[in-house]
This record gives structure tokens, sequence and C-alpha cells, in this order.
């Protein structure tokens, strides 16, 4: 066994791009589709797809063209490729009009969709489609059809909903960058409601011809899986994780929601928001900071999601002063844009793409909890979670706190293994060498402290990776 400690501050690293440079992704690739694996979504060219969401809810309902422009750049600069939106917000969507005083329903009749509220809709969907980037789309946030909660009225029926579904597939049937999400933050209670969301998918299959995939997102602690896991038009899970700082109440499910049978993709639709109020209650537990959405994005990541939503507690609402906050916002959407953990979100979509891509695995086997006393990993909020190739090329742990532990290190193969650590806070890389793959390495994190978070990487070196995080990997290199 050997121990690393910080001698690595003595050798060189190199710095993550700040800005994403052109599209998001390039839409040129066609269609997406669930890979053959049933793990992760590609292109119909095969090409990976790596979903970086950001929950913008009230998008098409609070914002403005100038202010989509605004916000929808921001996200291309710091790669984002998926924005989930809502048609039918849930800030009184049916009754307060959009920037442009437009109602999306006529006497809010589902069958009786308002053409100039669509046609703002229509101007989004194309204007992420230049910055190459997904919307997202609900077509309903879910107090319109189970008013557990919120402000409704509750409005369809799965008669209605099969009408306005079918008028969304076919109005955005040739959009190149639709994702459908059905749901919308409420459970599934009774048979009534199941047959809404049913009805609701299908007519929107029926009417763009299955040309896009359709999810469901779900209310906090749950997911998809649960209410139409063996759903025809379910193509892929989705869970809402919710907004608890800890990886035991609920973020141990996406792992869980990985291994169903049959396999489908699973991701985090919504994890905590950066500067949300903890478990919804600031004068218990305060809000939360970079730190907590940076754990969410690896322990999914790492427990086999195909992707990752971040969130901010002020763009979800797109608060700004004049409007009524919702539970306490910090600051107005066009501040929290640009909060830190935004932009450690590309550090992530920039590691998983710079490794092969299609034949990752989730793998906690790897990292030593017992048997060598100095390997502490920790629980809860500081449980380490480890992912890898399962061709044996690479394998990556996150240590989300400044701690030693240790690797059984034959999952690598290889003779020869490249170490490295990734700072999943400013993308930055530095090599610890290489070592001889024999046994058990213990590896100590460059900085202590309970918020300072590493990755550890470890390479084959005849894969000869390059840097994490540093390159795109192409086609035949991401295992097609």
């Amino acid at each position: 066994m050997k121990n690393l400690f910080l001698l690595i501050a003595l050798l060189g690293f190199t710095t993550a791009t700040a800005q994403w440079k052109g599209p998001s992704v390039d839409l040129k690739h066609g269609k997406l589709k669930v890979s053959e694996n049933k793990r992760f979504l590609v292109f119909e060219d095969g090409t990976p797809f790596f979903y970086l969401g950001d929950t913008a809810w009230e998008l098409f309902h609070r914002l403005s063209k100038a202010d989509t422009e605004k916000y929808l750049e921001n996200r291309r600069e710091k790669g984002f490729t998926v924005i989930q939106a809502v048609a039918l917000a849930e800030l009184d969507g049916l009754n307060a009009p959009n920037a442009e005083g437009e109602k999306p329903l006529l006497n809010n009749d589902p069958a009786t969709p308002n053409e100039k509220y669509f046609a703002h809709v229509d101007w989004v969907v194309k204007k992420a489609a230049e910055k190459g980037i997904f919307i997202g789309l609900l077509p309903t946030w879910g107090d319109k059809w189970n008013k557990k909660w919120g402000t409704g009225p509750e409005i369809f029926t799965p008669e209605n909903a099969r009408i306005y579904g079918k008028y969304l597939g076919e109005r955005y049937k040739n959009s190149p960058n639709i994702i459908w999400i059905t749901g919308g933050d409420r459970p599934v209670e009774n048979d009534l409601q199941r047959r809404i969301v049913s009805e609701m998918a299908m007519g929107i299959r029926e009417g763009d011809g299955g040309a896009h995939l359709i999810s469901f997102h779900p209310t906090g602690g749950s997911g998809s899986a649960q209410y139409f896991h063996n759903e025809t038009w379910l193509d892929f899970n989705m869970r809402q994780n919710g907004h608890s700082n800890s990886y035991t109440e609920r973020y141990r499910m996406t792992l869980n929601d990985y291994h169903l049978q049959p396999g489908k993709p699973v991701l985090d639709g919504e994890p905590i928001y950066e500067d949300h109020p903890i478990n919804f209650k600031p004068d218990d537990f305060g809000h939360s900071v970079a730190s907590d959405v940076r754990r969410p994005l690896y322990w999914d990541l790492f427990s086999g999601a195909f992707g990752h939503t971040y969130g901010h507690h002020s763009v979800w609402q797109m608060y700004a002063p004049g409007r009524q906050p919702i539970n306490r916002p910090l600051m107005p959407w066009y501040a929290a844009i640009d909060q830190p953990g935004a932009r450690q979100m590309m550090y992530g979509r920039m590691l998983m793409e710079s490794r092969p891509f299609l034949t990752r695995i989730p793998d906690n086997s790897i990292v030593v909890t017992s048997d060598v006393p100095s390997s502490v990993p920790g629980v809860g909020a500081y449980s380490f979670v480890a992912t890898r190739d399962q061709n044996g090329s690479y394998a990556m742990v996150y240590a989300p706190v400044g701690r030693k532990f240790a690797i059984k290190m034959e999952v690598i193969q290889d003779s020869e293994v490249i170490a490295w650590w990734f700072n999943p806070r400013n993308g930055q890389t530095t090599k610890i060498g290489t070592f001889k793959n024999t046994g058990m390495l213990t590896f100590n994190t460059p900085t202590p402290g309970e918020n300072l978070d590493w990755i550890l990487v470890l390479d084959a070196k005849s894969a000869k990776s390059g840097a994490p995080g540093k390159r795109p990997m192409t086609n035949d290199a991401a295992g097609q």
C-alpha cells in the first residue's frame, strides 16, 4: 500500500475552459434515442448526449424575449444542454398572462390553446435550438391535474389531456430540440390521475409520431419508475431527489432505479437547488451553497445517471423585484444565473465527456470502507461514490470531503495506472503520477475540509486518455 500526500501540490496543473465555445450540442447528429444498453441517451448517429439540465420552470410564463435571450445565452456559455420549462406554468400559469400579455388557453380549456401564447413558446424553442440547447418541455405543471397543493385549478380529464398532448406533439414534431416531460411535481394518487398522465403522453406520441423522447417529472423523494416504469411511452426515468443535502435520504434511489428491469436510463430531474432553503426550512437549516449542489451532481452521475439537472431557487421562479417571492429567494434571477454552482456543473460535463461514455457503470465496491484503518469514507452528506469503465480503462471516485481513502486497483485493466486529481470547483486537473497496478492504493485528497470535494481519476496507461475534462471523446472513443 502506498500513501499519497500533499506533495502533489508541487506538480503542475491545467485549467478547464471557463466558457463553453460554440453551440452547447450539435443538433445535426439527428434525433435523440435510448442507447442500445438502455443506460444512456444518444443521437441517431450514435454520438453520446450528456443531459445537463437547468430548471427554468417559469421561462415561458415570466420572461420577455430580451430576458429569454439573456438567460439562454448564459446557459449556453455554461454548457447546459437542456432547459426544463413548463407550458402551463406553476405560478398561476393559467390566469396570469405571460410577458406579452397572453394566457395559454382559451377559457382554461386544454382543447382550445391560445395561438398567440404558443407562438411565444415557438420562439423560445427556436432560439434555444440556435444555441444547441434542448427544451425539456412540460406540457403542464401537476396542479392542473392534481391540486394537492398549489394554484390549479384542475382542468384535465383523460379526454382533453389526449387532445392537448396531440396538439403539442403535432406543433413541435419537427423541432429538433424537444424532450417531453409529463407530470409536474405531483404524485399519482388514483387511477384517474394515472389515466390523465398516460393519455397526455400518448397524445404527444400520436401527434409527433415518436419523434421525441418522453419522461415524467415526479414529486419530491420519488421517481417516474414507481408509477410508469413499464409504460411503453416512458423512454427514461426521472427522479426528484429533492431539496435535502444528505445522500442517505434520497440520492441512493438513483442507483435503485438504475438496477430496475427492464433497464431504462435514469436522471435526477430536480435535486437540491443552489441558494434554496434546505429541506424547505430556512430558519432551521439555512440556504444551500455551491457545495450542496455539486455533491448531487456526482452522487447521481456515479450512481448510473446519464446526466444531471441543476437548479437555482431564484431562477426556477424567475424572481425579480416586484414579484411575490416563493420561500425566500436571495437574489433576482438575473444575478442568480452567475452563482458558482451553475458553472461548476459544466466541469462535471467536461469530465464525463473526456472518458468513454457508454461503457460507464456504477461501482462503489472499489472504495475500501472497512479493512484498511486509514480509509475513512463518510456517510450522509459525506458519502463517497465511484464509477468505472466496464472495459477497465478508467475509474473515478468522488470524495465530498477532504480525507484519506483506499482504492481496489484491480478494476483497471493494465499493469500501470495514471492517477489524477480533478477539482470539481474550478475544473483544474493535477497529475499525481504513474503507479504499478498491484493491490490497493491509499490516496489523500489535496486539501482537507468539509466542503472541499475532489475527484480521483484512475486511467489505464495504455488508454492514453489525457488529462480528465480536457477533450470530448469521438464517437469511436466513446464506445460506439
